[in-house]
């Protein structure tokens, strides 16, 4: 099967039904995807399938072929993306495991939405579950991610 992960196209040998999240890590070598918890609650898989934010050990790969694919790692070069910045800004992270995931969905919430509110912000969160809890730092970290996008001063 040819996927399209970060840009590059790539042929994988796995059944239609393995979880996108396997494909991922164990056979395209990216392991910036997390496994939680295997069903869909805790966010750490969190991968964007033509731009939307999905939990990748629940999606069967066969529902991403022809689909663009994008990771923590496919995110942006360097690490330049504004909601990256904003967490290193804000020293957003504490033990790190649910970062790749939390920070797929706020870059997903800020494209679908660049001025999120509070509100906007919890309800795309939700499901992204920080047992660190750092949820305040996160969303000061997308207000201010917000505000990079825009050119804001970092």
């Amino acid at each position: 099967m040819k996927l399209t992960i970060n840009g590059v196209e790539h042929e994988v040998d796995a059944p239609p039904d393995m979880p996108l999240l396997w494909v991922l890590r164990d056979l395209v070598g990216l392991t910036g995807t997390k496994f939680g918890c295997g069903i869909a609650q805790c966010g750490a898989c969190t991968v964007h399938l033509d731009g939307a934010p999905l939990r990748s050990c629940v999606t069967p790969v066969s529902a991403a072929a022809g689909k663009a694919i994008t990771t923590i790692e496919g995110l942006s070069p360097g690490g330049r993306h504004p909601v990256q910045r904003a967490w290193a800004e804000l020293d957003v992270v504490q033990c790190g495991y649910c970062q790749s995931g939390q920070i797929m969905a706020a870059a997903a919430l800020l494209a679908a939405k660049p001025v999120p509110t509070d509100a906007d912000i919890d309800a795309a969160m939700t499901g992204n579950i920080c047992r660190c809890g750092t949820y305040q730092r996160i969303r000061a970290a997308v207000h201010r991610a917000a505000v990079l996008a825009k050119g804001g001063v970092s």
